[in-house]
This record gives C-alpha cells, structure tokens and sequence, in this order.
C-alpha cells in the first residue's frame, strides 16, 4: 500500500474534498477559489508536458510548443521516472475514458 509523504490531518481533508466532487463544473468551482489562475495554469502545464514526455518529445520541442522551462520539463521527467506514479494513474485513468 502506498503511504504519501504528503499525508496529514490538512491533506487527507483537501483529497477527501476533491473525492466529493461529482462533475466538472463542480470541480472547475473549487479549483476556482482553491488556487489561482496562474497556479492552475501552471498544474495544466505540467500534465501537458508529461503526456508530451510520455509521447516522446524533446525538450526543446515541449519548450517550444509550451513555452515552460527547462527546469519545469526536468521537474516532470523526474516524477514520470521516480515519482510516486501519479502521472502514470492520470495516463490510465484517460486510456480507459477513451476507449
């Protein structure tokens, strides 16, 4: 079983909330007043530039069609290689929604 370094009293109650939620306007709501724009955007980038990676792009092609940094695509490439599996659940999860 997997045991998140993330796990608290505070987190277990942000996941809890966002299991609760039962649709897309309701969880473009809360994303709404949780984060900030540029917060949202950021977190959207980075799942662009991991199902990028996943497909083979280069670096200089991610930066170039996203225009994040280097450092961001180095950030994603690490949590796709070590991380704790999360992109690869995400890659799932849309397999699955568009078969």
């Amino acid at each position: 079983m997997y045991t998140s370094r993330l796990k608290n009293e505070r987190t277990d109650a942000l996941v809890k909330a966002l299991l609760s939620l039962s649709n897309e306007e309701e969880t473009y709501r809360v994303l709404e007043d949780l984060l900030t724009i540029r917060e949202v955007g950021e977190l959207s980038q980075r799942l662009e530039v991991a199902f990028m990676l996943r497909d083979g792009a280069t670096y200089s092609e991610i930066v170039e069609k996203t225009g994040v940094s280097t450092a961001t695509i180095g950030r994603v490439n690490r949590c796709l290689n070590y991380g704790a599996g999360g992109y690869a659940l995400i890659f799932e999860k849309f397999a699955e929604d568009n078969k």
